[in-house]
């Protein structure tokens, strides 16, 4: 059993925060950075080629972190692989030690610099979800007997602050369904809608472990809202970080007390710090703060 299922098991509140692999085969300071975080964080997301950018692989990169000793959460994509690659990388993060999962569908290849590339895009999340379910139980998708079974711990994403949570809770559902044991989401910066989400997400009495993205300036603001789908954030913490003779301390202090608002609401928080890895221990040390 992961260490990851077994403290959502056990009702902990869990942290998570994500690694981005590199880009080029030096992985000296990956590790690095998350050997930093050893102490602090339960769990570590291993990013998949993330917004279509090519990058060292995310299945060889969970291994590096489990071999240090490590939990991590390999993130599998679609976009990349039809369904025999997912089912041989599956087994083979399998055989490596890896057990925690995320499928993701994938981000278009326009977002990326492989503009010329092809997605694949065979399989989405939920009926990788259902592959995964098929592994554990001793067959591949298509009803062929495996040799063995796999026992992984599946997760996947969902975006609790959308304007209209019918869809989103359909598509919760469905990934349950499938075989989400777990849910990660998107930043949340408006906690009355995440409240809102969270009342609606009782009936699933599934983990949800809530999305904190460290923001370092005002300008960082404009950047997300104009380029990154699914999360806005609200004028009041642009404001904050406009007026701030620090915006990234600022930035530090709100994550915070993100996390301080999530605990008792979910089980969970998953700390994004892109390329400040470092400053994860600072949002930490101000949680426990507070």
């Amino acid at each position: 059993m992961s260490e990851l299922k077994k403290r959502l098991e056990n009702n902990e509140f869990v942290i998570t925060a994500e690694v981005c692999p590199p880009k080029g085969p030096n992985t000296d300071d990956f590790l690095e950075k998350a050997l930093l975080l050893k102490d602090h964080v339960h769990a570590f997301n291993v990013t998949d080629n993330q917004r279509s950018v090519m990058r060292f692989s995310a299945l060889v990169a969970s291994y590096l972190l489990s071999k240090a000793g490590l939990d991590p959460i390999f993130q599998i994509s679609c976009r990349d692989r039809n369904s025999l690659a997912l089912e041989s990388d599956l087994l083979g993060a399998y055989r490596l030690g890896i057990r925690n999962l995320l499928p993701l569908t994938g981000d278009p290849i326009r977002a990326g610099d492989h503009q010329l590339a092809k997605g694949v895009f065979e399989f989405e999340s939920v009926k990788l979800l259902q592959m995964i379910r098929k592994l554990n139980n001793g067959f591949d998708f298509f009803d062929n007997p495996i040799e063995g079974k796999t026992e992984f711990y599946s997760g996947a994403v969902v975006n609790p602050t959308a304007s209209n949570l019918t869809p989103i809770l359909k598509r919760m559902e469905k990934k349950i369904e499938a075989g989400a044991q777990f849910f990660q989401t998107q930043a949340v910066f408006d906690l009355k809608a995440f409240e809102s989400f969270m009342k609606e997400a009782e009936k699933f009495n599934t983990k949800i472990i809530a999305g904190v993205l460290l923001l370092r300036s005002h300008k960082n603001v404009n950047y997300i809202n104009n380029h990154v789908p699914g999360i806005h954030i609200p004028a009041f913490v642009k404001e904050e970080l406009k007026k701030s003779s620090d915006p990234l301390q600022t930035g530090i202090q709100m994550a915070g007390r993100q996390i301080k608002d999530f605990q008792g609401l979910c089980h969970g928080a998953h700390v994004m710090a892109i390329k400040h890895e470092d400053k994860i221990i600072d949002i930490l040390n101000h949680y426990r703060s507070l």
